[in-house]
């Protein structure tokens, strides 16, 4: 993303102090930015999953698990590991 703007928005009291004590008094607009970048990155996958399986049987449970080793970059679970 390029560019910044400020924006005003409102969290809970607890939410902010358990965002400062992870990243101190710096850091906590870039906290909050990938965090929002995550979380439409996760409505989208859902938005995808729902597209698919309109069109589509349901995933499986494997196919689901085999997909969230790929996000996690866990190799080992699609079967891609060495051997």
């Amino acid at each position: 993303m390029s560019g910044s703007k400020k924006y005003s928005i409102s969290l809970p009291e607890e939410l902010a102090t358990a965002v400062r004590s992870q990243v101190g008094s710096g850091g906590f607009s870039a906290y909050v930015a990938e965090a929002l970048e995550q979380k439409i990155a996760m409505d989208r996958l859902r938005q995808i999953v729902t597209d698919f399986e309109t069109d589509n049987d349901e995933l499986t449970r494997e196919e689901i698990e085999a997909a969230r080793a790929l996000l996690r970059h866990d190799h080992r679970q699609t079967g891609e590991a060495a051997a």
